[in-house]
């Protein structure tokens, strides 16, 4: 059986707008020192949720010795968690992630080499952000299903809510009312939401996308306040 080389740490990082000592958890999987090919680097989705579900991205390095940066974003998994921040939105911004980015990719000494970046759902946000303010060092950009605009990425989410039966609906829209995101009946909404339109596969999930939901069940500070901005 081939051992996969694989090395984990974690970088310490400055979080605009707060003091509070921060760090971000990443794992590669590869040797991006002694490769000659470009690494990947995954921006996973949620925000929130956590590298694990991408997991299955290993393949990439198994296949064509392409390294593997997966990394949990700020506020969710293995890195440092802002509760304290639910709702703020000076906080929870787009900068505070790129920022984040930035100083992973200077870390790992990317800069020169050059990187390739893969972003996935909230990742593929940030991704795009990335190419269009042509990041130095990035030499392509992986959209995985991902949206192009926010507002109609919100007015197609808003569309199969309508569609969903109409308990399930109310629950949804009751939450919302009132903030309230941790009670039994949302949670099982949310479930019937995640079966038709995140993972059609029969129950139990695969480990790793469970791992990536009970990260946004522990820590959902980052995903309610953007999901909030958003509506």
């Amino acid at each position: 059986m081939t051992v996969i080389p694989t090395t984990t740490g974690e970088i310490p990082f400055k979080a605009p707008g707060t003091d509070k000592p921060c760090k971000t958890w990443y794992k590669v999987v590869g040797d991006i020192d002694s490769s000659d090919k470009i690494p990947l680097i995954t921006l996973h989705g949620g925000p929130g949720a956590g590298y694990n579900y991408l997991t299955p991205l290993i393949d990439i390095y198994t296949q064509y010795k392409i390294p593997i940066i997966f990394y949990d974003q700020i506020g969710c998994g293995q890195s440092t968690h802002f509760p304290e921040k639910m709702g703020d939105n000076d906080f929870w911004t787009f900068d505070l992630f790129l920022s984040e980015l930035d100083n992973l990719i200077d870390t790992l000494g990317l800069r020169e080499k050059g990187f390739y970046l893969l972003g996935q759902s909230w990742g593929d946000v940030l991704a795009g952000i990335c190419a269009t303010s042509r990041l130095k060092g990035l030499k392509k950009v992986i959209i995985a299903s991902g949206p192009a605009s926010l507002p109609l990425y919100v007015k197609r989410t808003k569309r199969l809510l309508s569609k969903l039966p109409e308990e399930v609906r109310k629950f949804l829209e009751e939450a919302d009312r009132k903030g309230d995101y941790e009670s039994p009946e949302y949670e099982k909404a949310v479930g019937v939401y995640y079966d038709r339109h995140v993972c059609r596969l029969e129950h139990p999930y695969p480990d790793d996308l469970q791992a990536s939901f009970e990260n946004l069940k522990a820590d959902p500070s980052s995903y309610i306040t953007q999901t909030i901005t958003l509506n």
